[in-house]
């Protein structure tokens, strides 16, 4: 059995894994919705303006059993929409912090913990992964965040692919010891090289050469780029990624998704990274086998 994965837009994905379905960073709020970033520690409020609207609505989804949440201060990775859905979902992973203001259904993880989530026969371990959404001395405003490794326990066979989602981040030190730690086979990216005027030119997402020195770092068999295109304050469009890849030499593992379209990935056992012949985004989301606890 492999993963299914559909990109919906910026940072949100639905993944099938192991019979449960999983949701990263929902934001399903059309274009020209207001959306204000506030400052901490200031009366400052920085306007986000999306571009492209999702490629499912809320309502299009099915039973969401896991959602993996890379920080809540930032309406292009949890917007009203996506606030409203997650009083309806099994379970929700993120930082700490997001965890305390969110309240049930979250549970809060530092960097290098683990959940394990159950339904029925299968179990998938979830790991945090260190993030940084900004360089030293910017950390105050950008807020808390985190990445996920997702592996299915007791694969042996590694039928199923281990996944990573990198939350926003910029480059730092402790992103080399997930290659280490982990066999990645499908890496999601949140690139975008944000920007925002009051901050200058301080960069709050990897660029696409950053997410090249990133995919070697990793090792992973394919590199999904998100968090690209879909918001004013992304300087990065994805023909850059591509071109960088490709002037890289590592044209062969970047896998851009079409928004709405399911697509396959197999873990090292099987025969193949990919199944390139995507599936329309409403066969995702069978019910798994039972709820998550």
């Amino acid at each position: 059995m492999s993963a299914q994965a559909t990109w919906i837009g910026t940072a949100t994905v639905l993944v099938e894994l192991g019979g449960l379905t999983l949701l990263t960073d929902p934001a399903f709020d059309p274009p020209g919705t207001p959306q204000y970033f506030a400052v901490p520690g200031s009366a400052m409020r920085i306007l986000l303006r999306r571009t492209a609207g999702p490629a499912m609505a809320v309502q299009q989804l099915p039973p969401i059993d896991v959602v993996l949440l890379s920080h809540d201060g930032h309406a292009d990775n949890l917007d009203t929409s996506g606030r409203r859905l997650l009083g309806s979902v099994g379970r929700v992973l993120t930082t700490r912090s997001a965890a305390r203001r969110l309240g049930q259904p979250a549970v809060g993880l530092a960097p290098w913990e683990s959940h394990v989530v159950r339904a029925g026969e299968v179990r998938l371990r979830v790991t945090a992964t260190p993030a940084r959404h900004a360089p030293d001395g910017w950390s105050d405003v950008a807020g808390e965040v985190v990445g996920f490794v997702v592996e299915v326990v007791d694969d042996g066979a590694r039928r199923e692919p281990v996944l990573y989602f990198s939350g926003d981040t910029v480059p730092h030190p402790e992103l080399e010891e997930i290659g280490r730690r982990f066999g990645v086979d499908v890496a999601f990216l949140h690139l975008g090289a944000a920007r925002f005027a009051a901050a200058g030119d301080t960069p709050f997402s990897l660029d696409a050469d950053e997410a090249v020195a990133l995919a070697r770092s990793l090792r992973a068999r394919a590199v999904v780029p998100i968090h690209v295109d879909d918001w004013e304050h992304f300087t990065l469009v994805h023909d850059d990624v591509v071109a960088a890849f490709d002037a890289a030499g590592l044209s062969a593992v970047l896998r851009s998704l079409a928004p709405g379209v399911a697509t396959g990935f197999v873990g090292r056992g099987g025969d193949a990274a990919e199944d390139p012949a995507g599936r329309p985004a409403g066969s995702a989301g069978q019910r798994s086998r039972g709820r998550p606890v």
